[in-house]
């Protein structure tokens, strides 16, 4: 979604506040347990529908806060900076709104968006196959058409939401034999209620949220789900989507990396080592320098991607940047927290484990680093040719 006027900054700070309260109120002092029982966080969803925050982008006029990506972004980066988990519950949501709300027919945005945006509706999008990822022009599932319904046939990996939530945006086949293969891609809104199947997918970290595998046998829908009003624009619409849920995942990085290094200021300042605070010691010094820069630079990077989204035009270099270099920062600080923390970064009295834990995710999630280092260079060539 576009934003034409960024949201105002006496707008901005009063969603920043409510932000700030609820994640101080409702859910600081419950993410350590919830995540070591990697138990679903009911009660923050149900707060976070009160907020608006599963409107957070939608529209106004279908029911949302209409926040720009700019004030967005400093959203998520709060939220991840206490539990990044929690974030991934509403962004993989609104990728998928963002797609009805810029590629879908009126009559779907009015049947869709409303219920999203109130938090009725939660869900996410069904990309990525057991042998398909980075390459989803290799999707093999299926949706055939029979009269007036589509009749949907494959299995999804790793779909945010699929368990706990009740829609899905599910990027599918229509004319498997179409050449180029994108042409054959079509993206279909599929409820829960018409049938599908999801089980819940143990990880390494990013605990407290669904990640499922989802089974489609025979599931219809009627063709009205098809978003847009032809076939074969699938992939073109999901991929637009991709560009607010890297910013997205870039803010994560940036809330994850700034947790690292406060967490890491504070222990240098009290534990004492050759009878003085770590802090003082110029080898822990230089990380916390480090730290800190890798902050700031990825914030820079991700508010730059954040305003070039907002004005409506193609962002998917400066979104690369932005994911590229804030995960990367999240993962490079979390490891130099854990070595300031010592033997306690590896404890899990503390939460240095589980940010080292969530940050890998992060560079592989919303299309790999490997893959955001290609789209940079395309862009270059493309932007500056000879």
């Amino acid at each position: 979604m576009a934003t034409e006027v960024p949201n105002s900054s006496g707008e901005e700070a009063l969603v920043l506040d409510s932000v700030d309260r609820f994640l101080e109120r409702d859910v600081r002092p419950v993410a350590h347990d919830l995540e070591a029982a990697d138990a679903y966080p009911g009660d923050i969803v149900a707060k976070m529908k009160d907020l608006g925050l599963f409107g957070a982008t939608i529209a106004p006029e279908y029911g949302g806060l209409g926040l720009s990506a700019t004030t967005y972004a400093k959203v998520v980066e709060r939220v991840s900076a206490v539990w990044m988990s929690v974030s991934g519950i509403f962004n993989a949501h609104l990728i998928a709104a963002a797609a009805v709300q810029r590629f879908g027919t009126e009559e779907q945005k009015q049947t869709w968006l409303p219920r999203m945006a109130s938090g009725e509706l939660r869900g996410g999008i069904a990309l990525t196959e057991a042998d398909c990822g980075t390459d989803l022009q290799a999707v093999r599932t299926r949706a055939r058409l029979d009269g007036n319904e589509y009749v949907i046939d494959g299995t999804k990996m790793w779909i945010t939401n699929s368990v706990e939530g009740n829609v899905l945006a599910v990027l599918a086949k229509t004319d498997p034999d179409a050449e180029p293969r994108h042409k054959g891609m079509s993206l279909l809104m599929v409820e829960k209620e018409a049938g599908y199947r999801a089980s819940k997918l143990e990880k390494l970290g990013y605990k407290g949220i669904d990640t499922g595998e989802v089974v489609f046998d025979g599931v219809r829908v009627p063709t009205a789900n098809l978003i847009g009003p032809e076939e074969g624009r699938g992939l073109q619409q999901i991929l637009a989507g991709l560009e607010l849920g890297r910013i997205n995942v870039a803010a994560r990085g940036v809330g994850v990396a700034d947790a690292c290094l406060r967490d890491s200021v504070a222990y240098a300042q009290v534990r004492k080592t050759f009878g003085k605070p770590i802090c003082q010691h110029q080898a822990i010094q230089i990380k916390l320098a480090d730290m800190a820069t890798r902050v700031e630079a990825a914030r820079l990077l991700v508010d730059a991607a954040a305003r070039a989204y907002d004005t409506g035009e193609r962002c998917d270099m400066e979104a690369g940047m932005a994911k590229l270099f804030a995960t990367e920062a999240a993962v490079e600080n979390s490891l130099e927290a854990m070595r300031i923390h010592g033997a306690y970064g590896y404890s899990k009295e503390y939460n240095i484990e589980r940010y080292f834990r969530d940050a890998p995710l992060l560079a592989i999630g919303e299309g790999t680093n490997e893959l955001q280092r290609l789209i940079i260079a395309r862009q270059l060539i493309e932007r500056y040719p000879v």
